[in-house]
């Protein structure tokens, strides 16, 4: 998340996607925002707008621990940061408490539990989130597959959480050479998460929740660039979340992705974006809710996701990442998304009065800013 060195923060050239088939795309999407739904999708109980932040639970930075039963009435999801492999390509998922040697006020293992099941009373949800920057995860075996799936369900077990996020970063995710058809991915680590996912949701029935926290660099970068390309010349991350996100779409709770820690983004207006703005927020939304050509082919569009689906990924301070937006210009990022007005340089495909909320990272660095960015969200939407 946010220690981390950001993966997109050269600018990035080549051919865009040409405007004629955004505005292809853009017909579809207003009437989708209209209807109000794009497809059937997982119905995890959570509020119509919520709240998303992450809790740093297994590290300690300059931002202060955070108990559990300390964590603010406003956050609806929280994100237990992190789970972290044993190794790149073990699969097997460990997590445990902040050291008391680096977290004097963590709490017992006990009381750790007891509060998730006070905040799960209070209708709040709690996720165990795979990987952060440091914990790279490439599934590339079906054995690794398996100990992903058997680890992940002992920590849910154990803590009694519901539901599990995906924030793989830096290398965890890319696509083998030839992978071109986000629709059908044969990149074995790619395919056996998808399979590892799947078999989590099966386990946990409808009301796992599942959400995804992925880059820029491997979501929207696949308007652009997608894997190695023909020539074998791009980044084979470019837009590897892709396959997983579409593979998943039905049982996707959340995606936020994070707009923050990213170089600059070809929006659907084939213009750059720049972090930090509320044009940014606004151009990376319209791409998930509007749909794309993947690295400019027509005939290879990933599909809009729900507007229920969508939530906002943000630093929630100066302090927590680059690319922080100050209030102000998150409100005009949500008007402009659900209101269609403020929505200055950047004009959206559509209004999406349904999108879900905002992802902050984290609730840790929102608590010691005397939590501007979580009182803002309450302000706007009147909670």
């Amino acid at each position: 998340m946010n220690f981390r060195l950001p993966l997109s923060s050269r600018v990035l050239t080549g051919l865009c996607a040409s405007v004629a088939a955004a505005g292809l795309l853009a017909t579809a999407s207003t009437t989708t925002a209209s209807a109000g739904t794009t497809s059937s999708t997982a119905t995890a109980d959570i509020p119509e707008h919520a709240l998303v932040g992450y809790l740093h639970s297994s590290f300690a930075n300059g931002s202060g621990y955070t108990r559990m039963a300390d964590v603010p009435d406003s956050w609806d999801i929280i994100d237990l940061a992190f789970g972290e492999p044993t190794s790149t390509t073990s699969g097997d998922i460990r997590f445990s408490l902040c050291p008391q040697s680096e977290c004097p006020n963590v709490e017992s293992e006990d009381e750790f539990k007891a509060a998730i099941k006070a905040k799960q009373a209070a209708g709040k949800k709690v996720l165990i989130s795979i990987g952060g920057q440091n914990g790279q995860v490439q599934l590339t075996t079906t054995a690794a597959r398996d100990k992903f799936v058997e680890s992940v369900g002992a920590i849910i077990d154990r803590y009694g959480l519901d539901g599990l996020d995906i924030d793989f970063e830096g290398h965890s995710l890319s696509l083998d050479d030839g992978d071109t058809d986000f629709k059908n991915p044969k990149t074995p680590a790619i395919v056996n998460l998808i399979s590892a996912v799947k078999s989590l949701k099966a386990k946990y029935g409808s009301d796992f929740v599942l959400t995804m926290a992925p880059e820029t660099f491997f979501v929207q970068l696949g308007y652009q660039y997608y894997g190695s390309g023909a020539s074998g010349g791009q980044d084979p991350r470019s837009g590897a979340y892709l396959p997983v996100i579409h593979a998943l779409r039905d049982d996707l709770t959340l995606l936020h992705v994070q707009d923050y820690n990213s170089g600059p983004i070809v929006g659907l207006d084939d213009q750059y974006h720049t972090m930090g703005s509320a044009d940014f927020h606004i151009a990376m939304t319209d791409m998930l809710l509007t749909g794309f050509p993947v690295a400019g082919d027509t005939d290879n569009v990933f599909p809009p996701l729900d507007p229920s689906q969508v939530a906002i990924g943000l630093p929630a301070s100066a302090n927590a990442g680059n690319g922080h937006t100050q209030p102000g210009d998150v409100t005009k990022a949500l008007n402009c998304l659900t209101k269609k007005t403020d929505c200055g340089g950047y004009e959206p495909h559509g209004s999406w009065p349904g999108l879900r909320g905002l992802m902050a990272w984290s609730i840790n660095w929102d608590t010691f800013s005397d939590q501007e960015f979580s009182k803002n969200f309450d302000a706007y939407y009147g909670r």
